[in-house]
């Protein structure tokens, strides 16, 4: 290398000896500025090629200090994610963690979900064959109004609904003498109807002659009701169960009422329901956010349902009073027809007491419940008996489970008024 570089600069060299000689003394002192430039040429252009290769090298290997730095990094927002249980071992986008009630065809291209078609909103109804031609007025009113509709058959017949055209396009859920809640606690979980805005679950002996599900719910979104039923008509002799279902004519809406006499009276001042803050369970509204609340708080072997309705403003997604509420422009008739484990009966059913007073020493034997038995009475006396067992039950769940919840505040602890 030295040679070379000597050789470069102008210096004679022999493999004997690395003797310089000065022959010509003065020749050799003018080139001298040349040869030192050609000397500083030459070490720059060694430096400059060993530069290119050690900075190849360098991007192929990080340090190893960056490397354990990322890797640190992206471990502790890994450790931060949250997936749904059981989905650990997959990669993230490939996890779907909702569903819907949305058929696809079994052959050609698939329906994308994003067409104006889709369906917005849930209607399901259980129903009996006897109630087929309510059923259908009702179903007939949703249709247009981007609507899916599921039938609960609690009758087990399926086959005889068929000569509605809208048949094929309803869900179809069969099983004998059960209820709208034992439906929806299965059927019905949050996860499955996470794409509708709005489920309808209402009862078969409604008459619609007054409602139009469209109407209804843009007066649902602009009052920002989170749950919320149509008002019940009472004209032509008919009655409520409860005052604050009524209708009250010339008016959009109404969330609480005002009852100055008799039992159970409702004044200004009134927090709780069935004042305000209350809907009754046989055609209630949920919004998304209220109906997976009110899912978790169905019990899977109550049901009837009963004392749920004093319960819906834990599930209202905010203060109740003003979340809840009847909306009168859109109204329905209560036909009164039950028909579980009785007869049709055309007339109303006697008014029930606002206010219950389970037993203090009702006990809750294995989460199980009984109905007593009532021989002589037709079935539908039994049915009454085992609702009015499970609001006891139900009634002493919720205050146990306030007790032993030591983290849970009550937002609403005051006496109902």
């Amino acid at each position: 290398m030295l040679k070379l570089a000597m050789a470069l600069a102008g210096y004679p060299w022999s493999n004997s000896s690395s003797v310089v000689t000065n022959s010509d003394h003065t020749s050799h002192r003018k080139s001298c500025p040349f040869s030192t430039i050609a000397i500083v040429t030459t070490i720059f252009l060694f430096f400059s090629i060993g530069c290119v290769f050690l900075a190849a090298d360098y991007s192929t290997r990080k340090p190893l200090w960056v490397n354990e730095r990322s890797t640190a990094h992206m471990s502790k927002i890994c450790q931060k994610r949250v997936l749904p249980q059981g989905s650990e071992t997959l990669p993230r986008g490939i996890v779907k963690k909702t569903s819907d009630l949305q058929m696809q065809p079994l052959y050609g291209p698939r329906e994308e979900q994003e067409n104006s078609g889709t369906p917005k909103n849930l209607l399901a109804i259980p129903a009996g064959i006897k109630q087929k031609n309510v059923v259908n007025q009702i179903v007939e009113k949703f249709l247009g109004s981007q609507f899916q509709v599921i039938i609960f058959h609690y009758d087990g017949i399926i086959d005889e609904w068929h000569d509605f055209h809208w048949c094929d396009r309803a869900i179809h859920v069969s099983a004998i003498n059960q209820t709208k809640w034992w439906f929806a606690k299965r059927f019905l979980h949050p996860d499955i109807v996470a794409d509708y805005d709005y489920i309808f679950l209402w009862d078969e002996d409604l008459g619609v002659e007054n409602f139009h599900p469209g109407r209804y719910l843009k007066i649902v979104r602009n009052e920002g009701l989170e749950i919320s039923q149509p008002a019940l008509d009472t004209t032509r002799g008919l009655r409520v169960h409860y005052l604050i279902t009524a209708r009250q004519q010339r008016k959009k809406l109404h969330r609480r009422i005002f009852k100055l006499s008799g039992g159970s009276r409702c004044y200004g001042n009134s927090t709780g329901p069935p004042c305000t803050g209350w809907v009754e369970m046989m055609a209630p509204v949920f919004s998304r956010s209220a109906w997976r609340c009110v899912w978790y708080m169905i019990q899977n072997d109550l049901i009837h349902a009963w004392g749920l309705d004093y319960k819906l403003g834990y599930c209202a997604q905010g203060e109740r009073s003003k979340k809840i509420g009847v909306v009168d422009a859109e109204y329905i008739v209560h036909k009164g027809i039950p028909t579980l484990g009785g007869f049709d009966l055309h007339t109303s059913i006697p008014e029930e007491p606002v206010t219950h007073s389970p037993s203090e020493d009702s006990e809750d034997t294995n989460n199980q419940v009984s109905s007593p038995a009532a021989p002589g009475n037709d079935d539908r006396v039994n049915v009454r008996l085992r609702s009015a067992a499970e609001l006891e039950i139900f009634t002493e769940r919720w205050r146990d489970a306030v007790h032993d919840d030591e983290c849970w505040a009550d937002p609403y602890p005051e006496k109902i008024k």
